[in-house]
């Protein structure tokens, strides 16, 4: 039998609340980094995120903080795996409580991602967590059993509320918003690198085959054997995000016969893409304008961020520009210092010199631009119908500002479950990824906060009207966050 303290040594993990049997789960893997060296990553990290992070004290003290730093050098001055290593290290960005602060799957090099990722075995099924359950949203190992809304009550004996309680810690997301943290650990075949997959492995490694426990809707239990899948597999039937956003398909207009338009908008990150999507949603404005439309449903369910694309859509329900003046954008550093950058590289070289010109706050911060910095300028003719968010936990970034600015400026209405983000403000904005040299991980380190006047609520925003999806209605088919928006559209409450 192997107790799980085995992978919690640092210090920094969780209570270690289950046995697992040691014919479930494999030895983790044979130390190869050396701890007299990766410890001095730990220093590199805690003056980087000292003298950079703007929202390093946010929700902790310095006293906190340093006792958590103090935990992480103490657990990386033993010889370890580069698994373990990855594993504590994002616990203690997590407990930043920063949704910006982490060890970025896709930024690692290619030879940690290839250890930690590229070879990993991945359960056999799409699901999301509902009230702390797991419910199967596909079935993709081609046996019957794991239908629609199926619930999985246990993984190789562990039940998958104690695999929640585990990874939850591990998860970014800003402040206590752990609806985000949850529907990151949801498997949607979205990205190559799955939080779940990633964390699941590495807390519960080497399982390939897994024993399921289950439950229908009519109450019945069953076990089910199952071997693990490839992410080819998992890829199967979902369209390749790239392309997506690389040719416009990753956005969709459909118009109904009732003068109802949905906009289905699942990713904003177009970064590299040379798609004009401006231009995209010019165009479907003429032709909301030319059919008379009513009510324009934008469904951003699922959507982190990326650019500020929702700007475009709020330019069209003004009647005048309109400010948004209720943050300020804070940095913690005039010019990068010289002994940090050989471990620091971005796209911008303009941000080294960051806060320079900024006005001193006088308590650790510089403010840029004097203050808030966010303007929707009226473009075209109004949109005079009733506009509909749609909206989850996953709206983090720019889709929750978005819907702030839906929200409080009283442009439209709120449909779904509390957003992702945090009311308190988030960090992003611009970003350094911080190479520690010994481990060879990579850790993002955002630059900006955003900091309001007021003490607001320590979560994400509140819909106006809150619909949850149950595991009934993934058994039907059904989407009644779209169904109540639809019915509000026609004019019913």
């Amino acid at each position: 039998m192997r107790s799980r303290r085995v992978l919690l040594k640092s210090g920094l993990g969780l209570a270690a609340t289950s046995i697992v049997p040691s014919h479930v789960f494999a030895a983790g893997p044979t130390p190869q980094l050396i701890g007299t060296k990766i410890r001095q990553d730990v220093e590199i990290l805690k003056a980087a995120y000292t003298q950079l992070h703007p929202g390093l004290y946010r929700y902790a003290t310095p006293s906190q903080m340093e006792s958590r730093f103090r935990a992480l050098e103490k657990s990386w001055s033993r010889d370890q795996s580069l698994e373990l290593a990855y594993l504590s290290l994002s616990r203690f960005l997590a407990s930043v409580k920063c949704g910006h602060s982490y060890a970025n799957f896709y930024n690692q090099s290619d030879a940690v991602k290839k250890q930690l990722f590229a070879d990993i075995p991945r359960l056999p099924f799409l699901f999301r967590w509902i009230n702390g359950q797991m419910v199967v949203t596909r079935n993709q190992s081609g046996i019957p059993g794991l239908s629609a809304g199926t619930l999985i009550t246990r993984i190789n004996a562990v039940p998958t509320r104690t695999i929640l309680r585990n990874l939850l810690p591990t998860v970014r997301a800003d402040g206590s918003n752990d609806a985000k943290r949850r529907a990151l650990l949801e498997l949607r075949a979205e990205d190559d690198w799955e939080t779940f997959d990633i964390f699941f492995n590495l807390i519960y490694p080497g399982a390939r085959r897994y024993r399921l426990e289950t439950r229908e809707a009519d109450g019945s239990r069953g076990q089910i054997d199952i071997a693990s899948i490839s992410l080819e597999t998992r890829r199967l039937g979902k369209p390749n995000a790239a392309q997506a956003r690389a040719d416009g398909s990753i956005w969709r207009m459909d118009y109904r016969p009732d003068g109802i338009a949905i906009l289905s908008m699942p990713d904003w990150a177009l970064y590299n893409s040379k798609w004009d999507w401006q231009a995209w949603l010019d165009n479907r404005f003429a032709e909301i304008e030319a059919r008379n439309i009513t009510a324009l449903i934008v469904d951003v369910r699922g959507n982190e961020g990326g650019l500020d694309c929702g700007n475009a859509i709020l330019s069209r329900m003004v009647d005048q520009s309109l400010s948004v003046t209720a943050v300020e954008r804070r940095v913690r550093f005039r010019r990068i210092l010289s002994e940090l950058e050989p471990f620091l590289d971005t796209w911008d070289p303009s941000f080294a010199t960051l806060g320079e010109g900024a006005e001193d706050l006088g308590n650790g911060f510089f403010r840029l631009d004097g203050g808030p910095a966010n303007t929707i300028t009226r473009k075209g003719p109004r949109f005079k119908g009733k506009l509909i968010v749609l909206t989850d936990a996953q709206n983090s970034s720019a889709t929750f500002q978005f819907a702030r600015v839906v929200k409080t400026a009283k442009l439209g209405t709120i449909i779904g479950s509390p957003t992702g983000g945090n009311q308190r403000g988030i960090n992003g904005g611009a970003f350094y990824f911080l190479r520690l040299p010994h481990s060879g991980l990579e850790v993002d380190l955002p630059l900006i906060g955003t900091y309001r006047s007021t003490l607001e609520p320590d979560a994400g925003l509140e819909p106006d009207f809150r619909v949850e999806v149950m595991a009934k209605d993934i058994a039907a088919g059904r989407d009644p966050v779209l169904e109540r928006a639809l019915s509000f559209a026609r004019g019913q409450r």
